[in-house]
């Protein structure tokens, strides 16, 4: 098959030499809850964005589809260190952190500038879109994302 993985060795947009992607964003009114800070839940669906992104950028969405197969949430971790507020940019960093046979942990920090404003982590299930079971990650998917230890 002709996979189309860019994570080693080549450069792919919003990915820092370390390995970590950059998803960058300015927070929407949308965002603002009643307290007039940015609500949890939205900071929770810009990890799941950022994650998006990250994979499409390497080749992994497309691979994992070729496979069969995708990713399912089985935790989410998140500290809430500072309020994001109206029109900050904010940029969500994220990596793969660790991989199993059929889990993978990534990690994320939202930063506003150098001041960090959240810190989680996800883990992933790796599965078969036809029986909704975990399969094992096949080399071709693992080999699109470098694990970084930050």
């Amino acid at each position: 098959m002709g996979w189309d993985c860019r994570a080693v060795g080549s450069f792919v947009s919003g990915i820092d030499l370390l390995g970590i992607y950059n998803y960058e964003l300015t927070v929407p009114q949308a965002a603002i809850d009643g307290n007039g800070h940015v609500n949890n839940v939205d900071y929770l669906r810009w990890m799941l964005d950022a994650a998006t992104a990250h994979a499409d950028a390497v080749g992994g969405t497309g691979i994992a589809e070729q496979f069969g197969a995708t990713w399912f949430v089985k935790s989410h971790r998140i500290d809430y260190l500072r309020p994001a507020f109206l029109d900050d940019n904010l940029v969500i960093q994220t990596w793969v952190a660790s991989v199993s046979r059929v889990r993978s942990t990534r990690k994320y920090r939202i930063v506003r500038g150098d001041e960090p404003l959240v810190v989680g982590e996800t883990d992933w299930v790796f599965v078969d879109v036809e029986t909704g079971r975990p399969r094992i990650i096949p080399q071709d998917v693992m080999d699109c994302f470098v694990v970084v230890e930050a």
